[in-house]
């Protein structure tokens, strides 16, 4: 970006590789300082504008498979949780699974040590009760974790959207101004 001036408040740090943008006060400045002027400004603000928009997207996309992912592993956790408190009682639990989309079967699970769990890219693991009660739990942290820091960055980056939206509209209007003064001279 552009470098900053004492007429543009500094620009805040980069978030996660997120660039800062910087609010201009006096336009005048900081086309100098730039060593802009107002079209190559204007595309360089447009375009750093929709290189926001990109990202916005990529983590709106993130923050949804997120907060899709977050109650599967919470009926993950429930489920073990349940078959740890009928282990050793002797009662069999019966489940409901689905085996296709809109296919379902019913099962009968028995006292059981252990269940299999899905990690990902066609991995699945067998892990005892306790394991995976573990590794539910952690997983579910991390992912509350970084869902928060999602939403800080969405926030963080919407912030930068609007400051550079309002940038656009000082510069454009600025040339306006300029224009119109040049007209009536």
């Amino acid at each position: 970006m552009a470098a900053s001036s004492s007429s543009s408040s500094p620009a805040p740090s980069d978030r996660r590789g997120i660039p800062g943008a910087s609010f201009v006060e006096d336009v005048q400045t900081y086309l100098t300082q730039s060593g802009l002027d107002v079209n190559t400004s204007l595309a360089f603000l447009q375009e750093r504008l929709q290189q926001y928009k990109i990202v916005e997207m990529k983590l709106l996309a993130q923050q949804r498979d997120l907060q899709a992912k977050i109650p599967d592993i919470e009926k993950c956790s429930e489920i073990v949780a349940t078959l740890q408190d009928k282990k050793g009682t002797g009662e069999a639990l019966v489940a409901d699974f689905e085996v296709s989309e809109g296919i379902y079967s019913r099962t009968r699970i028995e006292d059981t040590d252990s269940v299999c769990l899905w990690l990902g890219a066609n991995v699945m693991l067998e892990y005892s009760l306790e394991e995976a009660e573990a590794l539910l739990r952690k997983n579910l942290e991390n992912a509350k974790a970084s869902l928060e820091v999602l939403v800080a960055d969405l926030q963080f980056l919407r912030d930068q959207v609007t400051i550079t939206q309002v940038t656009i509209a000082r510069v454009y209007n600025w040339d306006v101004h300029q224009r119109r003064s040049k007209q009536a001279a």
